[in-house]
């Protein structure tokens, strides 16, 4: 029995500036934060750096004909904000923003929807170095390089998303230290996460002043469902809290113009500094959301950590809930049924406009074998699994547009470096030789489909 999507559904596949272009010093790019936190010793797993990455910069015609061959219909991609402006504010670098000129008009050629990413966390050092997200200064200047990239291509592009994950951006980047810019002071987090929203509403305006009617405006969020890991007060209490943290600290401010009380209880005085108006310019009303799943969180009391709550990630069998025995390269719990809660939950707790899920996937140890091919069929499981939930929130009622990937390539995978493969595409980071795995041509055939099948075996 073949589960049908919508007419129209976009099936895509996504990836990021600094993850995969390469090219990190060429025709006139300024370094970026990942520029300078990938190259001190330490911080990335494997040693490696982005400055070469996919060389998506050089190869990315070949990488339309690989999105081309899978059959996807729309391309999530970051434009580098430092590659168009290198010191973040000032002369626009005009050979960065043409390679993106040259990009769109590639895709739209293959009849592939492109959808942009203004900020996938490349923040120009020069803007660091003067204070970065922690100061009000970087959203005024987040605006001007959002108008001058949607006056560009707002003629051909009409689906925009302002932001990815946010929450990584603050908290990752400027409270446990582990992105860059490498800071970790909580209160320095929290302002950062409110600037950031405010910059989202200020690009909100730019994006649609640059537009058309086809002009379509969103941001994508990092979101996990909250399952204690027992009944008891103390655990219950702790999953709120980090449902706070992590989930309602950026959705109650977009769709209920407030951050949440116990979260603002919780911080006190690190609570952030808010001016007026900024409420509502972070509430203005946006046309989609994008939701970025990969697992859901296990969360039981615990006060010797940070927040007092510790994640529970290697679970037992009888606590698993589904036939997804194994864990991810990442570490996480396979949980497909995750993706249906947190799209059911935003329908029915903040009525949530139309929705992507704007990534999806699974970091997996593929190898190509000795006929130079790569058997990914945990990937298969992994996709198929979530696709399922996905049409089950639908046939619920929740207005899911979008499913993209993640991956279309092996990229750099932040900390990790080269040492995760997420992508539908192997790459050999040595040779930049490409083969598109087995998920890749199995996703191809659910696209020509527009559905998934019940069997185990799509054919």
């Amino acid at each position: 029995m073949m589960k049908a999507f919508p007419e129209g559904f976009w099936w895509g596949v996504a990836e990021a500036s600094y993850q995969i272009e390469g090219a990190y010093d060429e025709d006139g790019k300024g370094e970026s934060i990942w520029d300078k936190f990938s190259k001190i010793p330490g911080k990335i797993q494997d040693g490696s750096t982005g400055d070469i990455a996919c060389d998506h910069y050089h190869r990315y015609q070949e990488d339309i004909k690989i999105m081309k061959e899978i059959g996807v219909a729309a391309y999530r991609f970051s434009t580098a904000w430092p590659r168009i402006f290198p010191l973040g504010k000032g002369p626009v670098n005009q050979r960065g923003l043409d390679f993106y000129d040259r990009l769109v008009d590639g895709l739209l050629k293959a009849g592939i929807e492109p959808f942009i990413t203004l900020y996938h966390w490349d923040l120009p050092q020069a803007l660091q170095e003067e204070g970065g997200w922690a100061k009000r200064d970087t959203v005024s200047h987040f605006k001007e390089y959002v108008a001058e990239v949607s006056k560009k291509l707002g003629d051909r592009v009409h689906y925009w998303i302002t932001h990815n994950e946010p929450w990584v951006t603050a908290f990752l980047g400027h409270y446990t230290g582990f992105m860059a810019p490498g800071i970790k002071d909580l209160s320095t987090a929290i302002q950062v996460s409110h600037h950031l929203l405010l910059s989202h509403g200020q690009a909100v305006q730019a994006l649609r002043e640059n537009g058309d009617k086809e002009t379509k405006v969103g941001i994508t969020l990092n979101l996990h469902p909250m399952h204690s890991a027992s009944e008891s007060k103390e655990d219950k209490e702790a999953t709120k809290r980090y449902d706070g943290y992590l989930n309602r600290w950026f959705l109650d401010p977009i769709y209920k113009g407030c951050y949440p009380e116990n979260m603002i209880a919780y911080y006190g005085e690190k609570a952030p500094r808010i001016q007026a108006q900024d409420m509502d310019l972070i509430s203005v009303k946006t046309d989609f959301l994008g939701v970025n799943y990969y697992t859901r969180m296990v969360i039981k009391a615990d006060a010797r950590e940070p927040l007092g709550i510790r994640i529970l990630t290697r679970l037992t069998h009888s606590q698993l809930k589904d036939s997804y025995e194994w864990l991810t390269e990442m570490n996480w719990e396979v949980y497909p049924e995750g993706l249906y809660e947190i799209l059911r939950r935003l329908h029915s707790d903040y009525e949530a406009p139309t929705i992507y899920v704007t990534e999806n996937g699974v970091a997996l140890p593929d190898e190509v074998s000795k006929e130079g091919k790569v058997d990914d069929q945990r990937r298969i499981k992994f996709l198929r699994g979530h696709i399922i939930q996905a049409h089950r929130a639908i046939q619920e009622g929740v207005n899911l547009r979008g499913y993209f990937v993640w991956s279309l390539l092996d990229d750099f995978e932040w900390p990790w470096g080269l040492s995760k493969r997420f992508g539908l595409t192997y790459v050999d980071h040595t040779t930049q030789n490409r083969i598109i795995k087995a998920s890749g041509h199995w996703y191809g055939r659910v696209i020509a489909k527009n559905g998934i099948s019940q069997q185990t075996k799509d054919k």
